[in-house]
């Protein structure tokens, strides 16, 4: 079984992973002489799991987003896994077999690069045209722009770039390309992008 099988299960770290607990995040220097480190919490749903702003801190963000990070999760709508993919996508990506998508991490990780990767080929003159910009009063970023398009595909996201940021359109559950283009601002993703 590979490290990526692993996720999501009872082991937190690889074997030979030690946590540095030094940094900005904990520095017991500055918690005092009344610190008790039973009582420190080691996951604080308010604090960024990965501390970098790159490709898999962006993943793993939208990833907690979609489906708190859960390989097998299916929501009332049937998106699956993960990154909550629907049906016609998986097929569009050569997945047929659902059952199979969500027992496999690492094909659920494939289509994800594959289908970042359509999004922004396909979405590339308005990434071009609007990073940096402000539209409809968000700041727009390469990483905001494809995580729109995950959230409502890319046909969203010209909608809302062509509407000036008046049309934003909304998944079943309220969220929005406007919110996802803010929440998932400013990752560094070029190191996925081919």
């Amino acid at each position: 079984m590979d490290s990526s099988e692993n996720f999501g299960k009872s082991k937190v770290f690889a074997d030979d992973f030690e946590p540095d607990f030094s940094g900005p995040l904990f520095n017991v220097d500055d918690a005092g002489d009344d610190y008790d480190p039973s009582s420190f919490q080691f996951y604080n749903h308010s604090a960024p799991l990965i501390p970098s702003k790159g490709y898999i801190a962006f993943k793993e963000a939208l990833a907690r987003k979609e489906s708190l990070g859960r390989y097998q999760q299916v929501n009332s709508l049937g998106y699956l896994g993960k990154y909550q993919f629907g049906s016609v996508t998986l097929r569009h990506f050569g997945v047929y077999n659902t059952s199979l998508f969500l027992n496999t991490p690492s094909v659920q990780e494939r289509v994800f690069n594959q289908y970042l990767n359509y999004n922004h080929d396909y979405l590339k003159s308005y990434i071009e045209k609007y990073d940096g910009k402000v539209v409809g009063g968000i700041k727009v970023t390469e990483s905001g722009i494809l995580a729109a398009a995950h959230l409502s595909g890319p046909g969203g996201v010209k909608r809302f770039f062509n509407s000036n940021g008046r049309l934003s359109s909304r998944d079943a559950y309220g969220s929005s390309v406007k919110y996802y283009m803010k929440k998932f601002a400013d990752y560094n993703v070029s190191s996925a992008i081919r």
